[in-house]
């Protein structure tokens, strides 16, 4: 397994696998039984990662808040415990009955930062991710109150998603070094925030690129909506999946993709996408393809 840093000689740098867990698939939808959720996060530590990407929303409804937050740190115990893995959480997502809401007020993150903390078992959140912007909250707000968190010592790192670049600037303004990581969509299928990855790999922030696959109902049917990548994984005699991820870390040092699972094999197919080695001609396909 490949590997990559998150922080900075202000926060500290934490090493953690070239290809982490998005843990969202075990709580939302047609989501597994407790126990093959965690045969799924037991499969990815013993595949070697060290990242497992979790949020307070990913439930079904808000009378579980917290569920997948709940499910990861169990299973990480029953695994054994590990220091080295990095669970990355997130904010500012609401649920309002089954639906989806925001509140990025600098009260509500407090809450919701104190609720994760019970949720994962421990005194400090290794990452803490704003998880979207909230029109009814200036992002400045919303950025002073995930700095208030981490000058509190309840997160050692600060995250953002589905920021724009001018988002990205703002926060490293108000956070400065705290700031290590930003998550945005990004995928064979959807490459509009190139700009935002390639102002990543450009300021040192870590680039974490949520729904690699195209997101789960995208996933299945990856195979015949990005032939190049198909074509290319006839190639190399690996599945879509591998290429798909191998593609992602060659774009920066920097990226670092969280494909969901939900079954053991699906996890273990993704770690060894590290092994993969495309050669630049094939590189150059899957960059130009549409």
């Amino acid at each position: 397994m490949q590997h990559r840093t998150i922080g900075n000689d202000t926060v500290g740098r934490v090493t953690v696998s070239a290809i982490g867990l998005g843990a969202m698939p075990l709580s939302v939808g047609d989501r597994p039984s407790p126990e093959d959720a965690e045969r799924t996060v037991h499969a990815a530590l013993d595949a070697g990662v060290t990242l497992i990407d979790t949020a307070d929303a990913y439930c079904l409804d808000e009378s579980e808040v917290g569920h997948n937050e709940r499910t990861v740190a169990a299973a990480i115990r029953s695994w054994g415990g590990s220091d080295d893995v990095l669970v990355a959480t997130k904010g500012g997502h609401t649920r309002e009955g089954s639906e989806w809401a925001l509140d990025g007020s600098p009260e509500y993150l407090r809450r919701a930062c104190e609720a994760s903390l019970r949720a994962l078992g421990t005194d400090a959140i290794g990452l803490y991710q704003f998880h979207r912007p909230d029109p009814e909250t200036p992002w400045e707000e919303s950025m002073g109150g995930m700095k208030e968190l981490h000058d509190a010592g309840k997160v050692r790192m600060v995250g953002i998603s589905n920021a724009d670049v001018g988002q990205i600037d703002a926060a490293r303004a108000i956070l400065g070094d705290a700031l290590v990581s930003v998550q945005n969509q990004f995928s064979p299928g959807f490459r509009s925030s190139a700009d935002e990855l390639a102002h990543c790999a450009a300021t040192g922030l870590a680039w974490l690129p949520w729904s690699p696959f195209g997101g789960m109902g995208g996933a299945g049917s990856l195979a015949s909506t990005a032939a190049e990548f198909a074509a290319v994984a006839g190639e190399l005699g690996v599945s879509v999946y591998k290429v798909t991820l191998a593609w992602h870390l060659a774009q920066a040092d920097v990226v670092i993709p969280i494909p969901g699972a939900s079954k053991p094999r699906s996890i273990q197919d993704s770690a060894a996408a590290t092994h993969v080695q495309l050669s630049p001609e094939q590189l150059a396909r899957l960059n130009t393809a549409t």
